[in-house]
C-alpha cells in the first residue's frame, strides 16, 4: 500500500513529498520522523557502488539505526528560475522504484544533488 506524505523540515526549512510503503511502514498523521539521504550506506563515507552487501561490510552500516530504507537514483533538479537572489530555491527529485520523493528548499541545502546520483533514503521515527 502506498502513502504520499507531505511534510516540512522543523530546522532546515525544506519542504518534502514522499512516496513510502504503509504497509512496511505506517506513518501517522503529526509522526515526527528523521530522515537522512546518503550516497552510501558504508559507515566509512566510501562509495558502494550502489549496491549494498552487508554481509561483506565491517563494522556494521548507517542503515543499522534506522528503520526504513530504500535505494534510489535522483532524476531531476529543478531550480527557482523567478528567483534573482544567490539563495533560490532547488528541487530535487528522487526515484525509489517508482515511489517518488521530491525534496524542495535552499539551494544551499541541495548542492550536493546530481542528475542519476545513486542516493539511499533512511528513516526512523522520533518519539516525543
Amino acid at each position: 500500500m502506498l502513502s504520499r506524505l507531505h511534510c516540512e523540515s522543523e530546522s532546515f526549512k525544506m519542504d518534502l513529498i514522499l512516496d513510502i510503503n504503509s504497509w512496511l511502514y505506517p506513518m501517522e498523521l503529526g509522526d515526527k520522523f528523521r530522515l537522512v539521504l546518503a550516497t552510501t550506506l558504508r559507515e566509512d563515507g566510501y562509495p558502494d557502488g550502489g549496491e549494498w552487501n552487508a554481509t561483506e561490510q565491517e563494522g556494521g552500516s548507517r542503515a543499522d539505526s534506522f528503520e526504513y530504507v530504500m535505494s534510489g537514483m535522483v532524476y531531476r533538479i529543478e531550480g527557482d528560475e523567478a528567483s534573482n537572489e544567490p539563495s533560490s530555491r532547488l528541487s530535487a527529485y528522487v526515484s525509489f522504484g517508482g515511489l517518488l520523493m521530491r525534496l524542495q528548499g535552499d539551494a544551499n541545502n541541495l548542492h550536493g544533488f546530481e542528475i542519476d546520483q545513486h542516493m539511499y533514503l533512511l528513516m526512523k521515527k522520533l518519539a516525543f
